[in-house]
């Protein structure tokens, strides 16, 4: 589904984040980007999004070049990222929230309908989808980011740093919830620092150090890796 060939990206006037890398998600998987902070794993989703240009190689969506599209273009193709501390509208409700993730659909009955699985999916959203955003917990505002990736029916989404600042006892919560949806058929690219919990949902993952990929593999067997134990794990 997606393809990364090669690509280098950084920011206007900065150095490179990330140095000709090369990964694959198919339709159906979930795939992990893992590394520590400064790796360049918030930078490929923003690539991928529209949000930076690469200066060097192609990023492909079913064979078509995205590194060329707009990003309101990208979220229309079928992709949507959840950005890392949620970037949620606080002082709108929890379903005005939600709509604002269906800007793109056109049809009413498909974002009610959407809206619909969306609150079953996160009943605590039903229960307060008249309170602002800014009310809710870290939690339920993380449910809400994700929700609102969902509203645009997307085929490819993209989570970044989904646990980041989320009490140790819903962290889990969130990743269930990520394994639900993926069970459902949606395709996951997933950027976490919590490489146990991250690795254990994933078909396959890529370690990032420093720009560039260093190892990649099944999620398990990434897990019993002696350089992810040591550097990630801390065993």
């Amino acid at each position: 589904m997606l393809e990364i060939r090669n690509a280098s990206i950084g920011y206007k006037g900065g150095v490179l984040a990330v140095q000709d890398i090369s990964f694959t998600v198919k339709k159906g998987e979930v795939v992990s980007l893992i590394g520590s902070n400064g790796a360049g794993k918030s930078t490929v989703l923003r690539a991928i999004s529209g949000l930076l240009r690469p200066r060097a190689g192609e990023i492909l969506l079913n064979g078509e070049a995205l590194h060329t599209v707009p990003p309101y273009d990208i979220v229309r193709r079928g992709i949507a990222m959840v950005p890392e501390g949620r970037q949620l509208f606080g002082r709108l409700s929890v379903i005005d929230n939600l709509l604002m993730g269906a800007y793109a659909i056109d049809s009413k009955q498909q974002t009610q309908e959407t809206l619909e699985t969306v609150l079953a999916l996160f009943p605590r959203l039903a229960e307060r989808k008249g309170q602002r955003a800014e009310t809710l917990s870290g939690g339920e505002q993380q449910q809400l980011a994700i929700g609102r990736g969902l509203m645009s029916q997307p085929k490819l989404l993209m989570l970044d740093e989904p646990s980041l600042g989320i009490m140790p006892k819903l962290v889990s919560e969130i990743f269930q919830t990520i394994h639900e949806i993926s069970r459902k058929g949606l395709t996951v690219l997933l950027v976490e620092q919590n490489v146990f919990e991250a690795l254990h949902i994933s078909d396959r993952a890529y370690v990032l150090q420093t720009g560039r990929i260093v190892l990649e593999g099944r999620g398990e067997e990434l897990l019993r890796s002696d350089l992810v134990r040591q550097a990630y794990l801390g065993m």
